[in-house]
């Protein structure tokens, strides 16, 4: 087609075999878009397009991925809200004859339906992090860190420590979105059979980081966990980047601080509390 049609937040542009959103960057532009900054979806990715009746006046064009085309939409998991569908384009209503032309074109070029066998739609690329609100998130491409954080974190994850985990090992990544009451990144065994029956609390298990109020927003953590997916589906063929150098002093003695309230308080053995300080002093 080869044609550009523009709506609010962003512009579609159609190719004779996908199509590339570019979405805009103001600041009413929903936060998620600005961070996707473009997708480019191949028809063989869609199984349907659709034209409905917007609100105030718009119509709205809608691609329709194929089930497990896209890793945002499989870590989103049905939890993104409407205006945070990122394959939706309001128009104004006069421009609903042009939007039923194009509707009417992508369809006629649609020949896939049914699950993908594999992502047909790019993931964010690495490297991507976010605070949560017990720690930091890391992902390189190739593992993901956690970084506990002395002021949320709870005692259980500090006795356990930082963690790294390599994409070989993850099965999967559970999003629960921060907007919701208890939001959180859960990664998964990559061995269904190592999955606990009865799951540990978000707080407490160190393989999941917590969201709050202002902490792991969707524009960061949901890339984040798309990212992941698409990784554990290759895995590993995001190029790795290079390890981050070793941490400030200030930040190692304020850790072993807290570790010594942790450990003052009898929430840390004598000999959790040697061992975490001997490897916190080793990262200088």
């Amino acid at each position: 087609m080869g044609d550009v049609l523009a709506g609010f937040h962003a512009v579609w542009e159609f190719d004779s075999d996908s199509v590339l959103i570019r979405y805009e960057r103001g600041i009413r532009t929903p936060k998620l878009f600005q961070a996707l900054g473009e997708r480019r979806v191949p028809l063989a990715a869609l199984e349907g397009v659709s034209l409905a009746e917007g609100r105030r006046g718009t119509v709205v064009l809608r691609l329709q991925p194929r089930a497990g085309a896209d890793p945002l939409l499989e870590a989103a998991a049905g939890q993104l809200p409407e205006g945070l569908d990122p394959y939706r384009l309001v128009l104004p209503a006069e421009r609903e004859t042009l939007a039923e032309y194009y509707a009417d074109e992508l369809k006629a070029a649609l020949t896939a339906s049914g699950p993908a066998d594999r992502y047909l739609i790019g993931a964010p690329e690495a490297p991507l992090r976010f605070k949560a609100y017990d720690g930091k998130a890391s992902f390189d491409g190739t593992s993901v860190r956690f970084r506990w954080s002395w002021t949320g974190a709870s005692s259980a994850k500090w006795k356990a420590g930082d963690q790294r985990f390599a994409v070989a090992d993850l099965g999967g990544v559970e999003w629960r979105s921060p907007e919701a009451f208890e939001g959180y990144l859960r990664l998964l065994p990559n061995d269904p059979a190592g999955a606990a029956a009865d799951p540990v609390p978000p707080d407490q298990d160190a393989a999941t980081v917590v969201f709050g109020l202002g902490y792991g927003p969707v524009h960061e953590s949901l890339p984040f966990a798309a990212a992941i997916l698409a990784a554990v589906r290759t895995r590993g063929a995001v190029p790795a980047i290079p390890a981050a150098p070793r941490r400030d002093p200030a930040d190692i003695a304020e850790r072993i601080r807290h570790l010594g309230e942790l450990h003052q308080a009898g929430l840390v053995t004598d000999e959790e509390f040697s061992a975490k300080k001997a490897e916190l002093l080793a990262e200088l």
